[in-house]
């Protein structure tokens, strides 16, 4: 922490200095669950973003971070976007991920998906990008059979060669367990995906 900084936090007075005292070093919070704990939540606010107590990450969402040897440590994805969304229930992953299924994709994407039911569309949270996507269902976690199966959903937006990852992916498919890759396109694979795979395991 600088000197400066330290010596704003040192500044800090009654509600300010209560709220502060409140906080938990890594957690994102929302300005109403702060404003429980304040009397004058906006100007509270203020002083402990003017402190580095907080950080701003969008309007009404704000972090509290943790202090590292080379200052402060960003929150984790999972920690800014259900504090988004004020929800538990979404997938975050990147594109990049698409690499561990074996199909010949070689890319690394510098973005963020979302999968969710509430929000849709890109949105910016403190100095990331996040790109928000509804979809009626999603996994808990990623699998190789989600991945593989999303993959083909998505590939029209991805800076790979088409036809060299549907030829990677074709040939693929007998090494992932047949009941499992079903049941995951059944349940996430767009139309087209679904088709496809029908034809694959047909031929």
């Amino acid at each position: 922490m600088s000197a400066t900084v330290a010596n704003l936090t040192e500044s800090l007075r009654g509600g300010a200095a209560h709220l502060a005292g409140e906080l938990q070093a890594g957690r994102v919070y929302r300005r109403e669950d702060l404003a429980r704990l304040s009397t004058a939540v906006d100007r509270h606010l203020r002083e402990l973003v003017a402190t580095g107590k907080l950080k701003k990450l969008a309007q009404g969402l704000y972090h509290a971070p943790k202090q590292s040897s080379f200052g402060p440590l960003p929150p984790a994805d999972e920690q800014v976007v259900g504090g988004f969304l004020r929800d538990k229930d979404f997938l975050v992953f990147s594109p990049s991920a698409y690499n561990a299924v074996g199909l010949g994709t070689t890319q690394l994407y510098n973005r963020t998906l979302v999968y969710n039911h509430k929000r849709h569309g890109v949105f910016r949270l403190g100095n990331r990008q996040f790109d928000f996507r509804m979809k009626p269902r999603f996994p808990k976690k990623l699998t190789p059979e989600f991945l593989y199966v999303d993959l083909l959903n998505n590939l029209e937006e991805l800076a790979e060669d088409r036809d060299a990852v549907l030829r990677q992916a074709r040939s693929k498919l007998l090494s992932f367990d047949s009941a499992r890759l079903q049941r995951a396109a059944g349940s996430f694979g767009g139309v087209a995906t679904r088709k496809r795979l029908r034809e694959w395991m047909d031929a």
